[in-house]
């Protein structure tokens, strides 16, 4: 174990960082995705009930 360790440490794969950035930076675009597919939903839920109250009342007339 203690020389798993001092590889590593020598190695320098315990002190970086890039894939704990990179990472964060995916965990942060997969946040925006999600936050933007449900503003789109619900834009795409309230587009159609407009076309659909624009349908009616032209059928009315």
């Amino acid at each position: 174990m203690r020389a798993l360790i001092r590889v590593m440490t020598k190695s320098g794969l315990a002190r970086s960082e890039r894939g704990a950035t990179a990472v964060e930076y995916g965990l942060i675009l997969a946040l925006i995705v999600l936050a933007m597919i449900a503003a789109l939903n619900s834009l795409a839920t309230k587009t159609v009930g407009m076309w659909n109250n624009v349908a009616t009342e032209v059928a009315k007339h």
